[in-house]
């Protein structure tokens, strides 16, 4: 039998008993409340089906976030954005809670909040890390009475697939009579033109003209390594991607001069000092994924404000849609969208790494304009 004891003025303390098992004992506010909990713990215990909840009841989801951070996200490719994931839900008040506590309501209105200010793809991505918390504290951290609060909500449908093209040329701005051939060459450049030359790295440039011609994503051209690019063969591999396939991708004659420039100088300073790691002097690029996404998204800001300012001087209206919602994945989408009408939708698939065809036409958006071209 469960013994139920007054603690002071205000507590009873309940307390459950039974050979085999390890004696439980809990405080609430009420009486009532103690004999409830005290007769389920029984109850479960006679029937066999009783499990420890004092590790879940123990642990906040604060701490859960952490000790995931430390032994799951960081042997994962991608490492640093579920780090920024961890963050952002490491500063919400629910992280102040034991798991035990959090029920799906307390989810749902957590992703309500998260969808006022951002796009269902991103509010996915943070629940898919928390109902994956849930699980790791469940199966392999002793918290087999924990249940997964994230699964029982509704998902938010992400609606933001992205169908950007990158402009060729901007055909919006036309300088008047007069104006220096210098100056009309460059308003007539593209939008990536424009993008490189408001560039003050070093090495977006040919992160650029890299991405657009091989459809290789941003965190396979930052790890490339030198001893894995064929400029003989044309070929670049990949032994290490995103979906876990290792793969070849074919380089065209812009892409191999991008690389053989970067190789001319790399031999050349390599002559002249032998300083600097290993590991670094055997990268392509020396730099981290997200300093790629910051300095494009820099590039494409100056790029717009020179743009505007040209198209001012002419006395001409700017065109809205010019160097703006441009992202760094957009290259991605537009390689792909431009090798679709050199090859085959089977043969794409081996240079974008997409095992299914049908993944590939997310990031498949030929023109209108192209597509009339092939009717009769």
């Amino acid at each position: 039998m469960p013994t139920i004891r007054k603690r002071g003025q205000y507590q009873w303390e309940a307390q459950v008993r039974r050979r085999g098992y390890p004696a439980q004992s809990k405080t609430f506010t009420t009486k009532a409340e103690a004999d409830a909990w005290a007769n389920m713990i029984e109850s479960e215990m006679s029937r066999g089906v009783w499990v420890s909840r004092s590790e879940a009841e123990a642990t906040t989801l604060y701490a859960a976030l952490i000790r995931y951070e430390e032994e799951i996200s960081l042997s994962k490719k991608g490492a640093a954005q579920e780090t920024s994931v961890l963050k952002t839900c490491k500063a919400t008040d629910m992280a102040k809670r034991p798991l035990a506590t959090i029920r799906s309501a307390d989810i749902a209105k957590l992703r309500d909040d998260w969808l006022k200010d951002y796009k269902p793809a991103t509010v996915l991505r943070r629940l898919a890390v928390l109902s994956h918390v849930f699980n790791i504290a469940r199966k392999e951290w002793g918290m087999e009475s924990l249940s997964n609060p994230v699964e029982l909500v509704r998902k938010p449908q992400p609606n933001n697939a992205r169908t950007r093209r990158i402009a060729a040329n901007d055909e919006s701005v036309v300088l008047p009579d007069g104006a220096e051939s210098g100056s009309e060459r460059g308003a007539q450049d593209g939008e990536l033109e424009r993008v490189v030359k408001a560039s003050g790295s070093a090495l977006l440039p040919s992160i650029i003209w890299l991405a657009v011609e091989t459809a290789m994503r941003r965190g396979e051209i930052v790890s490339l390594l030198w001893v894995h690019v064929d400029l003989n063969r044309r070929v670049v591999h990949l032994p290490s991607t995103k979906n876990g396939d290792a793969r070849n991708v074919p380089l065209s004659s812009r892409a191999v001069a991008v690389l053989q420039a970067l190789k001319t100088s790399r031999d050349d300073a390599n002559k002249d000092t032998t300083t600097g790691s290993e590991e670094k002097a055997g990268r392509v690029f020396a730099i981290r994924s997200d300093a790629v996404t910051r300095s494009f998204e820099r590039a494409v800001v100056r790029a717009r404000e020179t743009y505007v300012s040209e198209c001012r001087t002419a006395k001409l209206k700017p065109d809205g849609k010019f160097l703006t919602d441009l992202r760094f994945h957009d290259l991605r989408h537009e390689a792909a969208s431009r090798l679709a009408s050199i090859f085959p939708m089977h043969e794409l698939t081996k240079i974008t790494g997409h095992k299914d065809p049908r993944m590939l036409m997310r990031y498949y958006h030929p023109r209108a304009e192209d597509l009339a071209k092939k009717l009769a």
